[in-house]
């Protein structure tokens, strides 16, 4: 019998791209599923329990959490680095205010286990991430925000297990994500829904900043989340952080080449140096989640590019309905 069969489990955010397939194994497990979000209720995902609630304040969290056994908190506010540079108190505010809030939330409603979704930001520069550096280092400048709300994250889950004898609790720290049901607006997008977005919508020339010579790591969404179920039933606790990630990075010029290479109308590709590249490469180990989950991804870049691709040219009328704390005032 499954872990999660009758178990009350709530998913913060989860009407994003790890929350769809999140949902979908959980139920299948026969877990009884409530979401919170603030996009529109989902459809077309069997029986769950939607809850539409702005997670910043105290009291919609602990409604979201009563009777829950188990809680995936996914949700936080994704900007790309221009929206991010222009409003980074919006962004750092409701991250910090929103994991504060949710793990507390948690706690004085008496769940089991919770499981913090953690990021790639709070690494400091360098070309491999392992998860026990993090506190000996700082967050890069250009991930610094995100680097820090999510670092106070981990740090409350160490309190709470010191002071409340709570250690169920999980953090994993995704890669770049990427899939169908992404934010593919101009405010939110990340790399890959960004170059995407821009393909398909016929940008020609394709204008890409650097040489594509930088590595990254980008992991599939369904492997996130199928890794996030992993984590929490098995559990290792707030001081055994886990990387979720492709273990062996991409170059920006693979993923442009895939993503130009499933266009029928073929765009000339001009790369412009004169803008930064970044980093020359950011891979997670994944190490820890091999030995103590048995997880590695299982999509590959080219058909998982391909499905979010698939999923965009169907979607990208509707994609701009997603809420975006960036529209607020």
């Amino acid at each position: 019998m499954s872990f999660y069969n009758n178990k009350k489990v709530l998913i913060t955010g989860g009407s994003g791209m790890i929350g769809r397939p999140l949902i979908k194994m959980l139920t299948e497990r026969g877990a009884k599923v409530r979401v919170t979000s603030l996009d529109e209720p989902i459809k077309n995902l069997g029986e769950i329990d939607f809850q539409k609630a702005d997670l910043t304040h105290l009291e919609n969290c602990v409604s979201a959490c009563k009777d829950m056994d188990l809680v995936f908190h996914l949700a936080g506010i994704k900007g790309s680095a221009k929206i991010v540079s222009e409003k980074p108190a919006t962004f750092f505010f409701g991250n910090l205010s929103i994991n504060t809030n949710m793990m507390e939330a948690a706690r004085r409603c008496g769940a089991e286990r919770y499981l913090f979704t953690s990021t790639v930001g709070v690494y400091s520069p360098a070309e491999v991430f392992y998860e026990d550096d993090v506190w000996k280092t700082f967050p890069s400048e250009k991930d610094k925000f995100a680097g820090w709300a999510k670092r106070m994250g981990e740090l409350q889950a160490e309190a709470y297990s010191l002071q409340y004898k709570w250690d169920k609790i999980t953090i994993v720290r995704p890669a770049n994500v990427y899939g169908p049901y992404d934010s593919f607006g101009a405010a939110n997008a990340m790399v890959v829904p960004s170059l995407i977005k821009r393909a398909v919508d016929g940008e020609n020339p394709f204008v890409v900043w650097g040489d594509g010579s930088g590595t990254r790591d980008f992991v599939y969404s369904e492997d996130v989340a199928r890794g996030m179920t992993m984590a929490l039933e098995k559990c290792p606790g707030p001081n055994k952080p886990i990387n979720l990630g492709s273990g062996t990075g991409y170059s920006i010029k693979n993923l442009v080449n895939i993503i130009i290479g499933n266009l029928e109308k073929k765009p000339e590709v001009v790369w412009d140096t004169n803008k930064p590249r970044g980093d020359r490469k950011r891979i997670l180990d994944i190490s820890r989640a091999k030995d103590l989950l048995g997880w590695e991804p299982q999509m590959t870049l080219e058909e998982g590019v391909r499905k979010t691709m698939d999923w965009y040219k169907i979607n990208k009328e509707a994609v701009s309905d997603r809420y975006s704390a960036f529209n607020e005032k």
